[in-house]
């Protein structure tokens, strides 16, 4: 039997506006992974705390995660001869997932808000005088997976087992106890079409990737880590920005963006103290000022603190 398929037509400019101009593009995905249960004997929050990984931010994992792949999948295929004279046949029996799904994440010092006193390389006053404890936040991706491969197989530093020991052995946890589950969700810049959640069962890191540093010049630190999986779905998910949260930059234009910009760094206005407020007299405790709103430009130095444009809440009027 012939396929009816279509006889080839005219096509408009209007068609391609309205059909091609709209590519889905590979810069707007978001990840999300499931941290194992654990075990009973040995959860896995103790495990964190142990290992300074308590109080971690998720979201700023997820966020580090620069780079992943959307996976693939196969159908195993038995070839049948005799059935018909002549003819080969392929009947499906099985179908086959990717055997892995690499994410790279970059590696972050902290996720701590940056001062002058970290960019100009000098020691903070706040730090000479408290003690600041260990971030979880450092060195995130790092730690994390490589504490869950720890985690797999039953290491430890202290006991008879130790790892420290030349002659220590491994025991592997059960699978129950170390399996996650990881999300990648794809979307598009308006947040308001629908998407594709992929949902991956019983994920969890076989690798992490060799890490190159060198005295050459400098480069973003990135982690590559290699995870397993039994089998993913796919979902479709609704596309309302009520879920995701409106995009805050969705209706700014390139005029009303030098507007604010020339707003920002001549005339900043405050509504709590108006424009006429002397913002000369305003300063920061310690330096610490907010980047994003001030363009990434250091404040200039005023007596012991810092002038600055904004008025948030750390600011004090002398």
């Amino acid at each position: 039997m012939a396929v009816n398929a279509p006889r080839p037509r005219r096509r408009s400019v209007s068609d391609i506006k309205s059909n091609l101009l709209r590519p889905a593009t590979t810069s707007h995905f978001d990840v999300f992974i499931q941290e194992p249960p654990g075990a009973e004997e040995y959860t896995w929050e103790k495990f964190k705390s142990d290992n300074q990984l308590l109080g971690f931010d998720q979201n700023f994992l997820h966020l580090c995660c620069s780079e992943t792949v959307l996976p693939g999948s196969s159908l195993a295929t038995t070839e049948i001869n005799n059935d018909f004279t002549g003819v080969t046949e392929r009947h499906a029996y099985r179908r086959l997932f990717d055997d892995r799904i690499d994410l790279t994440f970059y590696v972050m010092q902290d996720k701590s808000v940056p001062t002058p006193d970290n960019i100009l390389g000098r020691k903070s006053l706040v730090n000479q005088f408290i003690k600041q404890k260990p971030s979880p936040n450092s060195y995130l991706p790092i730690r994390l997976f490589e504490g869950w491969i720890k985690y797999i197989a039953n290491e430890s530093i202290a006991g008879e087992n130790s790892i420290v020991n030349k002659y220590s052995s491994y025991k592997m946890r059960y699978p129950e106890e170390y399996y996650g589950d990881i999300a990648i969700t794809k979307y598009e810049r308006d947040y308001n079409h629908n998407m594709l959640k992929y949902n991956f069962i019983g994920a969890y890191p076989i690798s992490v990737s060799s890490i190159p540093v060198s005295y050459d010049a400098s480069d973003l630190l990135k982690c590559t880590v290699s995870f397993s999986y039994i089998r993913y779905f796919i979902e479709q998910v609704s596309g309302n920005k009520d879920n995701l949260g409106q995009n805050p930059f969705a209706e700014i234009t390139p005029l009303t963006a030098a507007q604010i910009n020339q707003s920002f760094f001549t005339n900043p206005i405050d509504f709590r103290f108006g424009s006429g407020f002397d913002y000369s007299k305003l300063t920061v405790d310690n330096g610490i000022f907010n980047q994003s709103l001030n363009g990434g430009q250091l404040p200039s130095f005023f007596s012991e603190g810092y002038t600055a444009q904004f008025v948030p809440q750390k600011f004090r009027n002398k």
